[in-house]
């Protein structure tokens, strides 16, 4: 009886293993297939203040952008992003949308003359 007992045993300990091996590799490939996906780049943002980095950043918060800072001294916008869900022109342009002029798209005019006086720019 003991014999079968320490075989039981014996036979649940590696089939845990087991199971945990096979669900640990899928997570690595996930996450590996995730990171191909994934994508940094930096662009210029014309803003002022604490106001616009506020708006700026908001205007981003959807769905495959994972991190978005808005520097407002160097104007420099960093972003990261699932490429696969949105695109680089995509969240320019949400950022435009909002009134801000980015390194592909002219802030929307009625959404800029709505902003706070601080957040309104010399505009090219």
């Amino acid at each position: 009886m003991k014999v079968i007992k320490k075989i039981a045993i014996a036979s649940l300990v590696f089939a845990t293993s087991l199971t945990v091996t096979t669900v640990n590799a899928q997570n690595d490939k996930m996450k590996t297939e995730s990171a191909k996906k994934a994508e940094t780049v930096t662009f210029k943002v014309w803003g002022n203040c604490g106001t616009c980095k506020k708006n700026i950043e908001k205007s981003v918060k959807v769905d495959g952008v994972n991190k978005a800072e808005w520097n407002k001294d160097t104007k420099i916008m960093t972003i990261s992003f699932d490429n696969s869900k949105i695109t680089l022109e995509q969240i320019q342009k949400k950022i435009a949308s909002v009134g801000y002029d980015t390194e592909l798209f002219k802030g929307n005019d009625k959404a800029y003359t709505k902003l706070d006086k601080c957040c309104q720019y010399d505009r090219k």
